[in-house]
């Protein structure tokens, strides 16, 4: 009996022996390691993954441009409120309220960036879901840099509480008011814009001009010319448009530039008897990626990445926002329906025709935009290779500067046959305007607020 006795002690004493030295463990697992700083790069990681997402999506690019700007704007101010070298944002955006301080601690402001970046994403977004997955990867990352389980779930709670008055904002922009007007539909009359084939898509984002800029003062405020009158006259300044388009023999080069600055969503081939969509990147994709490697080439701070990538976002939805209130307004028909119906009834252009009106250019326009953002903060001859279109076997391309991009991303839409060249210059126009006067508008929000 003794014996017995003895022998459960001792296995008390085991038992205890052994549940100390994992506690030991785990408290040695979570024990602090020396941190190490949140690489810049991690924004791009983290936009990147919206991208894919959106390809998925087949997220068109007004509303792609929609998510980044709120995904940024999130990650901007959770900088912000830590930082007083970036000031937050009331003021300069539309609206826009004081973003208060959560009534917690987090360890680190980049990770709780970040967090607010794919929180708010994950909740905009229609398969937002998938990035939940994602940041169970951006957890494992932050372990990495040296951050405990306790840590990492301090930064994610403070970043929601950011990330929920963002999207509150977002909530009251009016776009969510679109899906209540009339469906949309083709006016009649020569010269008016008409679904294309292969795919017939309904006209994407009519009512997009409704929703609230985040700088502009309204969606007109840039007002271009009205497009060159429709006409089957050949003496016509249109028809002179329109056979520019219909006669151009392109050499290998221009091909390649037209594919590479494609970024159609809606791109349609045909297998068999059946359509398939192509997986493509939308036009602010691409220069979000551009972005990503300007500022990665640059080495530049994490609290400047996410300011540049959250001024070049903001500038792609105010640049489609005005694109795309010019486009509804003058709808005008697309090159590929005037050529077949006056000169040749067999015509196929180049690159599939998106499901909108012509005039203005909107790659045109939000790619001027984009790269005089990009010109302001990294300089007029600032070289880079382009490689955001190499997964989906486009290659990649060199580059002298932004604005060499950006009209070579215009002249594509010559090139792909699905531009007039005068949408293509005025695109232009009205992106150089909406670039410029987001730059104004951000240097006099500091300047107001080195004032105080």
């Amino acid at each position: 009996m003794t014996t017995l006795k003895n022998n459960r002690l001792a296995g008390y004493r085991i038992a205890i022996l052994i549940f100390s030295v994992l506690a030991l463990l785990n408290l040695a697992c979570e024990a602090p390691m020396e941190k190490r700083a949140v690489p810049a790069g991690s924004i791009s990681w983290a936009t990147e993954k919206m991208t894919e997402l959106m390809v998925h999506d087949i997220t068109n690019p007004p509303l792609a441009a929609r998510f980044y700007a709120y995904a940024c704007l999130s990650a901007y101010e959770t900088i912000a409120i830590s930082n007083q070298e970036y000031p937050s944002f009331p003021g300069f955006l539309n609206k826009f309220p004081s973003i208060s301080k959560p009534n917690l601690e987090t360890p680190s402001p980049e990770i709780s960036s970040l967090f607010a970046l794919v929180h708010t994403a994950s909740s905009m977004q229609p398969s937002g879901a998938e990035l939940e997955k994602f940041k169970l990867t951006l957890a494992d990352s932050c372990k990495s840099w040296g951050y405990t389980a306790q840590e990492i779930t301090d930064a994610s709670r403070y970043a929601e509480e950011i990330s929920a008055q963002v999207l509150n904002y977002a909530q009251n922009d009016q776009y969510r008011e679109i899906s209540n007007y009339p469906m949309y539909q083709p006016s009649e009359g020569s010269g008016k814009w008409y679904p294309t084939p292969p795919g017939y898509f309904a006209p994407v984002e009519p009512y997009f001009n409704t929703v609230r800029p985040f700088t502009l003062k309204a969606a007109d405020q840039f007002k271009p010319l009205p497009p060159v009158a429709y006409s089957t006259d050949p003496e016509s300044e249109f028809y002179a448009l329109m056979n520019e388009v219909y006669s151009l023999e392109m050499n290998k080069e221009q091909r390649e530039i037209a594919a590479f600055w494609d970024c159609n969503p809606f791109a349609l081939e045909e297998t068999g008897h059946l359509m398939v969509g192509i997986k493509q990147i939308s036009p602010g994709g691409h220069w979000m990626g551009i972005t990503a490697i300007a500022c990665e080439q640059s080495n530049l701070s994490f609290e400047e990445t996410i300011k540049i990538n959250c001024l070049v976002s903001i500038g792609l939805m105010d640049g489609f926002i005005s694109c795309w209130d010019e486009k509804y307004r003058s709808d005008r028909i697309r090159p590929e329906t005037a050529i077949r119906k006056i000169i040749d009834p067999s015509y196929q252009p180049l690159l599939q025709t998106p499901p909108f009106p012509e005039y203005l250019s909107g790659h045109s326009t939000i790619s001027t935009t984009a790269a005089v953002i990009l010109t302001h903060f990294f300089g007029e001859d600032y070289q880079y290779t382009d490689t955001v279109e190499e997964q989906y076997g486009l290659g990649s391309r060199e580059f002298t500067s932004f604005m060499q991009a950006s009209e070579e991303a215009s002249i594509s839409r010559l090139y792909g046959g699905i531009h007039y060249m005068d949408a293509i210059t005025r695109g232009q126009d009205q992106g150089e305007e909406v670039g410029n006067w987001i730059l104004k508008s951000y240097q006099d929000h500091l300047n107001k607020t080195k004032l105080h």
